[in-house]
């Protein structure tokens, strides 16, 4: 199992842009992806988002973490 780093909200955004995902709008420091067929998604923009907190943003982009990190 891989072992999920801390990264920015801006770095998880980039990642999924390359699944599919497209930034919707941003109401304060909530960004909001949707990708057709899938789930939508808020990510926060945060400098450091949590390791709980991308697990489950990867829950709902239904993404393994060995599938995310060879995004990044």
């Amino acid at each position: 199992m891989t072992r999920l780093s801390i990264l920015s909200g801006k770095a998880i955004v980039k990642a999924l842009a390359k699944v599919g995902y497209q930034e919707t709008r941003q109401r304060g420091s909530h960004i909001r992806l949707a990708c057709p067929g899938m789930t939508s998604i808020t990510v926060p923009n945060y400098k450091v988002v949590g390791r709980g907190l991308l697990k489950k943003i990867l829950r709902d982009a239904e993404l393994s973490a060995e599938e995310f990190m060879k995004l990044l």
